[in-house]
C-alpha cells in the first residue's frame, strides 16, 4: 500500500510539473542570449535606484530598499523576443521596461512597462498590461506563483503574453532602441531566467 501511495504521489508531481511547464514558449532556432539566471547572476545588468538584489536560492531576488531599484540591461536592444520567468508576492509592484530613453532614470513614461502589479489601483494598466499604452481586462493575477512573459517589440508592435495567453497586441512608436530594465518597487520579486533574441 506505501509503495502505491508513493508511486501515486510521484505522478502528481511529475504530472504539476508539466503542467506548470506547459505555458513556456518555444523557441525556434538559436540566437537566444541569457542575460540572468541564479548561476550567472547579474553581470549583464547595472543597478540603479535603491533595490537589495541579490541571489537568493538561484534566483535573483529583491524585497526591499530604501527606494524603487532597478536591473538595467548594458546593451540597448531595439527588436526582440524576450523571455522572463518571474515569482512575485502578491502585494509585489514590479515590471519589465523596454527601450527606455535614459537608462539612468527609468520611469512608465521613459519606457515601455510590462506590468507586474496585481493590486495597482488602476488596475486596467495593472499585471499583463503595458502602462499608458494598453490596457488589461480582466487583470490577470500573477501573485503567489511562478509566471512567465513573452515579449514581442518589433517596429511599433508590442505583443505581450503572460503564461502563454496575448495580453497586449499593440502598436506604439514612442520609444525605439534602448535598455531593458527589471523593477522592484514593492514587496517581492523574483527572477529565475531572463533570455532574449535579437530580431
Amino acid at each position: 500500500m506505501k509503495r502505491l501511495t508513493w508511486a501515486v504521489m510521484g505522478l502528481l508531481v511529475v504530472g504539476s510539473t508539466a503542467v506548470g511547464c506547459a505555458h513556456m514558449p518555444r523557441w525556434a532556432g538559436g540566437g537566444r542570449v541569457t542575460l540572468l539566471d541564479g548561476a550567472d547572476g547579474m553581470e549583464n545588468w547595472d543597478r540603479v535606484g535603491g533595490a537589495n538584489w541579490r541571489v537568493v536560492d538561484g534566483v535573483i531576488q529583491a524585497d526591499g530598499g530604501p527606494a524603487a531599484g532597478y536591473l538595467v540591461s548594458k546593451n540597448a536592444y531595439r527588436d526582440f523576443e524576450i523571455l522572463v520567468e518571474f515569482w512575485a508576492s502578491d502585494d509585489a509592484n514590479s515590471g519589465i521596461y523596454m527601450r527606455c530613453a535614459n537608462p539612468k532614470a527609468i520611469t512608465d513614461r521613459t519606457c515601455y512597462e510590462a506590468n507586474i502589479f496585481d493590486q495597482r489601483p488602476d488596475p486596467s494598466y495593472g499585471t499583463g498590461a503595458i502602462v499608458h499604452i494598453a490596457k488589461i481586462s480582466p487583470m490577470p493575477k500573477a501573485g503567489g506563483k511562478w509566471n512567465t512573459y513573452a515579449i514581442t517589440a518589433k517596429g511599433a508592435r508590442l505583443t505581450l503574453k503572460l503564461n502563454g495567453v496575448r495580453t497586449v497586441d499593440v502598436e506604439d512608436s514612442k520609444f525605439a532602441g534602448r535598455p531593458i530594465a527589471l523593477q522592484w518597487a514593492r514587496g517581492v520579486i523574483k527572477f529565475r531566467k531572463v533570455q532574449i533574441r535579437p530580431l
